[in-house]
């Protein structure tokens, strides 16, 4: 047993910053770790940098983990002590039996935009081609799922093929290139795509399509032993919220998207306009999306099915500081209306 959990630890090591082990040592500190770098982890990084964990009396380090079951293992393990994940890794750890709880969910929506070849100007169009994807039964596979029956479009019925391209950035290129017919992108890679005249079918952040996309996620022995550590660290993420959405902090959102993603001026700006676009103000976790990602993940893992997703949630401590009046006062306090 001791030989597997210096196994789990040397593992985390390895996703680590040295910073990040040499924080993680200090008992003080509570370890927040993300699975993706991406402008969706922007609230993280402006609660960190602008100092929110410290006001709040939670310091915090937040680290990235390469993949997600890498930490959710680490969580179920206690090496670390919050996720910052999406649906679809606590489904399947509970389907594994963890005892894992979503706090906060800041995306309920799919937020992804259908891009397709020149010549497809319709949904219709897509009977018969190939739908690029990262992998089959990822996030971005289950955007695809759910913009094809938005459409009224069934894979199988309408002889749509769903492949394993590769990240975003590949399945840019393979549009490009004639490899795929289409596929689902964040804003940040399907505008330039749109101006040089690849048709943009559907902005799914406007259909509202449920999805649980990243939150905040804790073991509930955790949460039930340190209540007061959690309201904390909420209350960091929803000034870091009121923060981003204000509108004379812009320009410090996108230095801090510049900094961690290293990316240039234009990068941060469509990085932003994402970030705006997808994070909902009040992020209470969604029902509605649990269910949606059960459906999708259950094709493929009947196991999750077996799943009560009533269980999966804790929005206690959400709906107090909502009911308090505390997150609309944060927005007040940063000019959003």
């Amino acid at each position: 047993m001791r030989f597997w959990s210096a196994l789990l630890i040397a593992i985390v090591g390895l996703c680590f910053s040295e910073k990040a082990l040499y924080a993680g040592s200090a008992p003080t500190k509570s370890i927040i770790a993300h699975a993706a770098v991406n402008a969706r982890v922007l609230p993280l990084w402006v609660a960190r940098d602008q100092g929110f964990f410290s006001k709040y009396g939670v310091p915090s380090e937040t680290i990235f983990i390469r993949q997600a079951p890498t930490l959710v293992a680490a969580l179920t393990s206690g090496d670390i002590q919050i996720g910052y994940t999406g649906g679809t890794a606590v489904l399947g750890a509970a389907a594994g039996g963890s005892d894992l709880k979503i706090l906060a969910a800041f995306t309920n929506r799919v937020t992804y935009d259908v891009v397709a070849k020149k010549n497809i100007k319709t949904p219709e169009d897509l009977r018969g081609k190939i739908f690029g994807v990262q992998s089959i039964g990822g996030t971005v596979w289950m955007g695809a799922i759910l913009a094809l029956e938005h459409f009224g479009l069934d894979p199988n019925r309408d002889k749509i093929s769903l492949i394993a391209a590769g990240d975003q950035s590949v399945l840019a290129q393979a549009l490009m290139t004639g490899t795929i017919d289409a596929t689902v992108l964040d804003g940040v890679m399907s505008r330039p795509l749109h101006e040089n005249g690849y048709p943009i079918l559907a902005e799914l952040s406007k259909a509202n399509i449920p999805i649980s996309s990243v939150g905040i996620v804790a073991k509930g022995s955790f949460i039930q032993s340190n209540p007061e550590m959690i309201e904390n660290l909420l209350k960091a993420l929803l000034e870091s919220e009121a923060f981003i959405f204000g509108p004379s902090n812009k320009g410090r959102a996108m230095a801090i998207l510049k900094k961690y993603l290293r990316i240039n001026d234009h990068e941060a700006e469509e990085g932003y306009k994402d970030v705006i676009t997808g994070l909902d103000r009040k992020p209470h976790a969604s029902l509605d999306g649990l269910r949606n990602v059960q459906r999708l993940m259950k094709l493929r893992n009947p196991a999750v099915e077996k799943v009560k997703v009533e269980e999966l949630v804790d929005d206690s401590f959400m709906k107090k500081l909502d009911q308090s009046g505390f997150i609309d006062q944060l927005y007040a306090k940063y000019g959003v209306k």
